[in-house]
């Protein structure tokens, strides 16, 4: 099969007006009307309301192309859109080829007889997204969540560009994934499916190619049988392991002998096979390929009943895994900007903090090839939503024809890596359906069962009969059937945050699998410098930082937790590094929970709320928009890290005692535990200290313990009641070989309470480390350069009157600035 890219020469214009401007292809008219200098930065300050504006405008594209021989000879041209965003009209050379609706899927059209040598026009003409929604609602006032447009529901387009409670109301438009044009010679291969049979030291692949023939072969007999199918396969190594032709009686018969299993990331290897699938003639001829790669493993959910209820973890290779990770939403509100570049350096960010998992949230959209791609490489298992969120719908025929196209494609396009976990209906809909939350006639309820616990599964039997279903998240399993049980199925938790609980309520709950937490913190200061250029804009109470703050009075909310933890911050910056420092703490403490409660599978996945950002904003992110590291992210490489140590401590904190009711009285006393999500058992030295202030020891202890593979490992219980708590704190430590591999601090007091000593921290530079001590106790130690875009081996960790030495992996050392708790004040 011939392929040419038509992504090049490409212009654009506002219906109505006559001046074109040069568009990139794949791009957006956002994009483009900046690169043209047609509107401001919509981040900038409160742009966005006049941004969204522009969307109440049609848009057309057009460009002009010539064929040479080979294509126009042809059996049959297919012109393919891989991406079309949203409401759209395709006309070639003044034909109208079709009419799209639906970002979420590829669009093709048949154009051989169309097609010229020269001179060839092709124009998309893109609707207002803005008031094709409005008009549909109008029509049909079918709900969603608060934070988007009404409307939203109406179109297949990422929710979150009409906003979201992190994101802007920008509904972007425009060409978002590549133009080709195919010419095919007898036939081409739609797509291969693979099935995977394990057994023992040996996998059996079951390759299917789905063969699609040019029109003028269909129902003809002898050109068309006389295709064949040649299956190479590579192995990791780069050895040709397999090389053979296929019919339609021994599609079974690919057998690989000793296959080298891939795993996810801390558990093995992320071996990868290339898989490469020939459509051949009699002759020997080539007329179309497809190539993949893939791995060998198996990879489900292990929902076995058991004394709490019902197991739910991911099991690959017949491993349960503790899944470790966060929520990934869209990279960026302009699509343009999403390259392979900032998916890769955002996929390694969650490499560097040690995630094992990565849930693709269903508001937004499904990912480019390259993301997968990456996830294999990384050994990151995707939990993939399909695109609904916070919404009802209409189950009209219309819809469903649509929708249904939109799942086989996405299959078809995706089920074949080895990162695949489990592909999910929907994002938080059986709860809210359950509770009647948008819902406004009783048929939305019955849509409901349809779509999720119907045609989706009946849809994935058929295209990705291998990937594990689950019908929401959360969910038990369907049905309305509790899907906030504590003990089945996946939970999102948002007592702490929404809730105003303290950090202390997630030791209450023992989630089978949690794949929504999180609490907000605001970006690094030079990434609100982005959006701000006066000095009064810095505060978070002025309009563009609450224009930046998209979860109501979120700003407030934020303040309200640091009155209970720290004292009040006496500048800007300090209140950006101590809102930091409380969604680190936050999450902390329901990982290293939930990792503790890790054996008999009991909890066995934290998946956070969320990974990144789409714009400059307060979110609950752990790497900006600007993709700077926030506390959270350093605190995640930690609590993530393969062996663990941990304490449950009992302190002022989950006391529930107020300070001005007598008896003060509470119980002071810690637990540690070592949580090993590693294969293998490991000796491991334990040890702690009671100090002072200054970090002098009072009292210490250590002992060995053995830690099995895939456990948490518990120490008894150390009972401290005469301790003060206002001057005194615990250190702890794990070491393997003389090495401390995990190590953390707590105090017993609220953080505002301890009487901390000027640390006075000190920084050295060579080479590459930086070297940072104290001669006091100095918690969550943070080191900034000027840019504030450094990235460390370790950061926003504790000293102990001690030095600390970290490896410099990005960023300029010059003009370092250190502090720590103590300067909250």
């Amino acid at each position: 099969m011939k392929k040419i890219d038509v992504n090049n020469s490409w212009e654009m214009h506002r219906v109505g007006d006559d001046d074109w401007i040069t568009a990139t292809v794949p791009g957006s008219v956002y994009g483009d009307l900046l690169q043209a200098g047609k509107m401001e930065d919509p981040f900038w300050k409160d742009n966005e309301i006049e941004s969204l504006k522009l969307m109440d405008y049609d848009y057309e594209y057009r460009t002009s192309f010539s064929c040479d021989d080979e294509l126009l000879e042809s059996d049959e041209v297919i012109l393919r859109f891989e991406g079309l965003d949203t409401i759209a009209d395709i006309t070639l050379n003044g034909v109208k080829l079709g009419h799209a609706d639906n970002m979420h899927r590829t669009w093709e059209y048949s154009v051989k007889d169309i097609l010229k040598q020269s001179d060839n026009i092709l124009s998309v003409y893109f609707y207002s997204p803005t008031k094709f929604i409005a008009d549909a609602f109008a029509k049909a006032p079918t709900r969603g969540i608060e934070d988007a447009m009404n409307g939203f529901v109406h179109i297949r387009k990422a929710h979150c560009m009409f906003g979201w409670d992190w994101g802007a109301h920008l509904p972007d438009a425009g060409i978002w994934r590549p133009v080709s044009l195919l010419g095919i010679d007898t036939a081409r291969i739609d797509s291969v499916e693979i099935l995977q049979h394990h057994g023992q030291d040996t996998v059996e692949l079951d390759i299917k190619p789905e063969i699609e023939f040019a029109r003028k072969h269909i129902g003809s007999g002898s050109e068309t049988g006389q295709l064949g199918v040649r299956v190479r396969v590579i192995d990791p190594a780069g050895n040709e392991i397999i090389n053979k032709i296929l019919n339609e009686d021994n599609t079974k018969n690919i057998h690989i002998d000793n296959p080298q299993l891939w795993w996810p990331r801390g558990y093995g290897e992320q071996n990868l096979y290339n898989v490469s699938v020939d459509l051949v003639k009699d002759d020997g001829t080539v007329v179309d390929n497809w190539t993949r790669k893939i791995g060998l493993r198996t990879i489900t959910m292990d929902r076995t009943k058991d004394k709490w209820g019902e197991r739910f973890a991911t099991c690959v290779n017949g491993v349960n895994i503790f899944a470790m990770g966060a929520d990934y939403i869209p990279e960026d509100h302009l699509l343009g900007r999403v390259t392979p570049e900032t998916t890769r350096a955002l996929l390694e960010k969650a490499v560097f903090a040690n995630f094992n998992s990565i849930r693709v949230w269903g508001g937004g959209y499904y990912p480019d090839d390259w993301f997968y791609d990456m996830c294999d490489e990384m050994g990151l298992v995707v939990w993939q939503d399909f695109m609904f969120a916070c919404a009802v719908y209409d189950l009209t025929p219309e819809f469903e024809a649509n929708i249904t196209a939109e799942f086989i494609d996405n299959l078809k396009r995706i089920r074949h890596h080895a990162s695949l976990g489990l592909m999910c209906g929907n994002n938080e809909m059986e709860q809210f359906v359950k509770e009647r939350k948008w819902v406004s006639k009783d048929s939305e309820v019955r849509d409901y069962i349809i779509m999720y616990e119907r045609i989706l599964p009946k849809i994935m039997k058929q295209y990705a009969p291998q990937v594990f279903y689950w019908p929401a998240s959360p969910s038990s399993g369907g049905s309305f059937d509790d899907p906030r049980d504590e003990n089945r199925g996946d939970v999102h938790y948002w007592a702490v945050w929404h809730g105003d609980k303290p950090f202390s309520e997630y030791r209450k709950f023992y989630f089978r699998y949690i794949s929504e937490f999180g609490f907000q913190s605001f970006p690094s200061k030079k990434t609100v410098e982005t959006f701000t250029d006066d000095e009064r804009d810095m505060n978070i109470f002025s309009y563009i930082m609450e224009r930046h703050q998209r979860n109501g009075s979120a700003n407030g909310k934020i303040m309200n937790y640091m009155q209970q933890t720290y004292r009040y911050p006496s500048d800007f910056e300090t209140v950006i590094y101590a809102s930091q420092l409380l969604q680190a703490d936050a999450i902390r403490y329901g990982v290293e929970h939930f990792r503790r409660n890790r054996n008999d599978d009991r909890c066995m996945g934290a998946v956070y709320w969320q990974f990144n950002d789409c714009w400059p904003v307060a979110s609950w992110s752990s790497v900006d928009y600007c993709q700077r590291l926030k506390a959270l992210h350093y605190y995640a490489r930690r609590f993530f890290a393969p062996i663990m140590i941990s304490c449950e401590e009992e302190g002022m904190l989950g006391s529930g005692q107020e300070l001005v009711r007598l008896p003060f009285e509470f119980p002071k006393s810690i637990r540690l535990c070592v949580a090993n999500e590693t294969m293998n058992t490991e000796k491991i030295l334990v040890s702690w200290q009671l100090r002072d202030a200054s970090a002098r020891v009072l009292e210490s202890h250590e002992e060995e313990i053995t830690a099995p593979a895939l456990t948490s490992v518990w120490l008894d219980k150390v009972e401290l009641p005469g301790i003060d708590i206002y001057h005194q704190y615990v250190s702890y430590q794990a070491s393997m070989k003389g090495q401390v591999i995990s190590e953390g601090t707590v105090i017993f007091s609220y953080p505002k309470y301890f009487c901390y000593e000027e640390p006075h921290l000190q920084a050295t530079v060579d080479g590459d480390y930086i070297t940072v001590s104290a001669d006091a106790y100095a918690k969550s130690v943070e080191i900034l350069n000027q840019n504030e875009d450094l990235i460390l081996s370790d950061n926003y960790f504790d000293l102990n009157a001690d030095s600390k030495t970290v490896k410099v992996i990005s960023g300029s050392v010059d003009k370092l600035r250190l502090r720590s708790v103590y300067d909250i004040n």
